[in-house]
């Protein structure tokens, strides 16, 4: 047993040395590719007891899918609750109005970047990458909050991460490590209805969903808020791919869990307040130490 105990220090010595550290096993998956996918202003009741959410019902009952009765959208209106996704904190912004100003604070793009992994945000109907204009079409950039870190100053990225819809990947092993995708104002269900939605993440990341469940990807679908119904912003939240315990889950999470949870997969910095967060660990298979 000594002898077992000092090898187990000198490796650890070893790593150390080797600028290696000793990092304890990780709960969560090592996940290749995450792509996260929002949609808009509906409440839970709304989209699940929706007759024509023919998809979102398929994905749900899938055995690869956990749900989260209990998700809960931070805020109103629209634009902050992105915001908060994405940096832990809603830097100041509580309207849809532009931001007077590029932010420089941490965020999940810059985090992934600097730890040597990949990012992207795919909007539907940005007109070229890096387009930083207020709407285009259906495009609008208050749901594109990677829009607000473009440049060349600590924590901020290359526009080249602030990518059209276009540019998803038809072979998905060339996905980033994380992709938001945003769809336009129409398929995002802002606009239009849920049915349109609906055949939208269908059509367009229907094929992903499935090949996820056996190529160590995950597809996370939710919304950025609710309608304002007294319904306490309750909104629909799911996971679906590989290493997923499918089921119903009642645990109360909201923005910044998911946040804190992509953060501790990669092992990354917690921002703003992801640091009082819990990540999500119940819907992932035990992993073997």
């Amino acid at each position: 047993m000594k002898v077992v105990v000092k090898l187990c220090v000198l490796l650890a010595l070893i790593n150390i040395a080797c600028g290696k550290p000793n990092v304890p096993d990780s709960p969560f998956p090592a996940y290749d590719h995450i792509v996260v996918v929002f949609f808009e202003n509906h409440e839970f009741d709304s989209v699940i007891n929706c007759p024509d959410a023919y998809y979102f019902k398929e994905l749900i009952s899938d055995p690869h899918t956990a749900l989260f009765t209990h998700s809960y959208a931070l805020t109103h209106p629209s634009q902050p609750n992105y915001i908060m996704f994405f940096s832990g904190e809603n830097q100041g912004v509580t309207t849809t109005d532009r931001p007077p100003t590029s932010f420089t604070t941490p965020n999940l793009a810059a985090q992934l970047v600097d730890s040597g992994y990949t990012f992207v945000t795919y909007s539907e109907g940005l007109p070229y990458p890096g387009f930083d204009g207020d709407t285009y079409g259906r495009y609008a950039r208050k749901h594109n909050p990677v829009a607000n870190w473009m440049g060349p100053l600590k924590n901020q990225v290359d526009s080249a991460l602030n990518q059209p819809f276009t540019a998803f990947p038809t072979n998905y092993n060339e996905l980033p490590t994380i992709s938001f995708v945003v769809p336009d104002l129409d398929n995002d269900m802002h606009d239009g209805p849920i049915s349109l939605g609906d055949a939208w993440l269908r059509t367009n990341l229907g094929a992903y969903a499935e090949w996820a469940k056996t190529n160590n990807s995950l597809l996370i679908v939710t919304f950025d808020e609710g309608n304002y119904e007294p319904d306490g912003n309750h909104i629909v939240t799911f996971f679906t791919g590989d290493h997923i315990v499918g089921g119903s889950y009642d645990e109360i999470i909201n923005h910044y869990s998911v946040l804190r949870t992509l953060q501790d997969i990669y092992n990354l910095p917690h921002c703003g307040n992801t640091k009082t967060h819990y990540p999500i660990q119940s819907v992932f298979e035990e992993r073997e130490r």
